[in-house]
């Protein structure tokens, strides 16, 4: 049986056009006005594959994940230029920080710079700083130096930016920023990224573990960092610390210690 996050319905599917996010943040839902699987950010790329009332069926470019959308969260397949690579920054009214500000992008938002003014970046949201900004072109390296930018993030099931992540949503935002394909749910993630190590190897700076339902980066030999329900944000944990809570909360062993090929 086909898995509904990678593989469009074709009895839904009636076009193929392109467009673009154009809400800092919107909820990407397996059936039309339900709960979110998943989010897509400002200026991320969808193929749009049909229309069902107020939502559009879409596959997003980033990863392939197919689920609805609302359509007023979409907008045209416009170029990009930039991406953001702070946590989230905002656009100003003008190249001033104490001008009135117009909106917030997060982390990994795909914006289209028009022009440079002093410190800020013009778009057509309004004036980014140019601090927060990093060409689309060029992706940074440490996938750990990434995740460590949502530190203190809230938890929330199926988020993907500063406001709220889960556990997947951090694995993704860091390898993505990294120039590494990476799917949307752990479970995927698990089946899809890196090489089995044997259990009891020692963990490795940019590791993944993996849980029934959960994935964490080592940040070092010693330490996680993952968006988990007991803390409720995103943390460092000693990894013997975490696996022993884990399984004692009643969430089983770890089922998978696995290495990228390209460590940050």
């Amino acid at each position: 049986m086909s898995d509904p996050r990678s593989t469009p319905d074709p009895d839904r599917v009636t076009q193929d056009s392109k467009a673009r996010v154009v809400w800092p943040v919107a909820d990407l839902n397996r059936h039309p006005g339900q709960s979110r699987d998943r989010q897509v950010l400002f200026g991320e790329r969808l193929t749009v594959l049909g229309q069902d009332g107020a939502d559009s069926y879409v596959i997003a470019d980033k990863d392939g994940y197919v689920g609805y959308v609302n359509t007023a969260a979409l907008g045209p397949d416009t170029p990009v230029t930039h991406r953001i690579c702070a946590p989230a920054t905002h656009a100003y009214t003008e190249a001033n920080m104490k001008s009135a500000d117009l909106t917030t992008l997060h982390h990994g938002s795909l914006i289209h710079v028009t022009e440079m003014v002093g410190t800020f970046a013009q778009t057509d949201q309004g004036f980014v700083p140019k601090q927060h900004i990093a060409p689309a072109t060029h992706p940074e390296t440490d996938i750990i130096a990434v995740a460590k930018l949502y530190l203190g993030t809230p938890y929330l099931w199926g988020g993907n930016s500063r406001l709220g992540i889960d556990c997947s949503g951090l694995i993704q935002a860091a390898l993505i920023a990294c120039a590494l394909p990476c799917p949307g749910d752990s479970d995927q993630q698990k089946d899809q990224l890196g090489t089995h190590l044997p259990s009891g190897s020692f963990a490795q700076k940019g590791d993944l573990f993996f849980w029934k339902g959960h994935v964490a980066f080592a940040a070092d030999s010693e330490t996680l960092i993952h968006a988990n329900a007991h803390h409720m944000r995103v943390v460092f944990e000693p990894i013997d610390a975490a696996i022993a809570r884990i399984q004692t909360q009643g969430d089983g062993p770890v089922t998978a210690h696995k290495r990228l090929v390209r460590l940050g």
